[in-house]
């Protein structure tokens, strides 16, 4: 498995939705090259260079807890002349029966 994996959650259909996203190994420079997805849900995409700004943590990624991280950082960062431009997303670089205290957590926050 690849890290981070990414996630956001939304809602879509009346649904909540969650999107995860996968970073592929640096062997696959152009999405073309990555190996084809069996299920019709999976997309393989490219996404151009973006500026975030990331607040390190560990614990439990969820929600609630990158929600309460976010709303630190994105004051910060309003207040350092940074400006948000859309909602946070969660990334989790180990695996889920990683101990809780030994688990590096990110909240990635888009910013101009």
């Amino acid at each position: 498995m690849t890290a981070p994996v990414v996630t956001k959650e939304g809602s879509g259909e009346g649904k909540k939705m969650v999107t995860m996203q996968f970073v592929l190994p640096a062997k696959y420079n152009k999405a073309e090259e990555a190996p084809t997805p069996v299920d019709e849900r999976v997309v393989i995409k490219e996404e151009g260079e973006r500026k975030y700004g990331v607040v390190k943590f560990g614990g439990v990624a969820n929600r609630a807890g990158g929600g309460r991280k976010s709303g630190e950082a994105e004051e910060e960062l309003e207040r350092d002349g940074h400006k948000v431009i859309g909602e946070f997303l969660l990334a989790r670089y180990n695996p889920p029966w990683t101990l809780p205290p030994l688990r590096t957590n990110e909240v990635m926050i888009p910013i101009e």
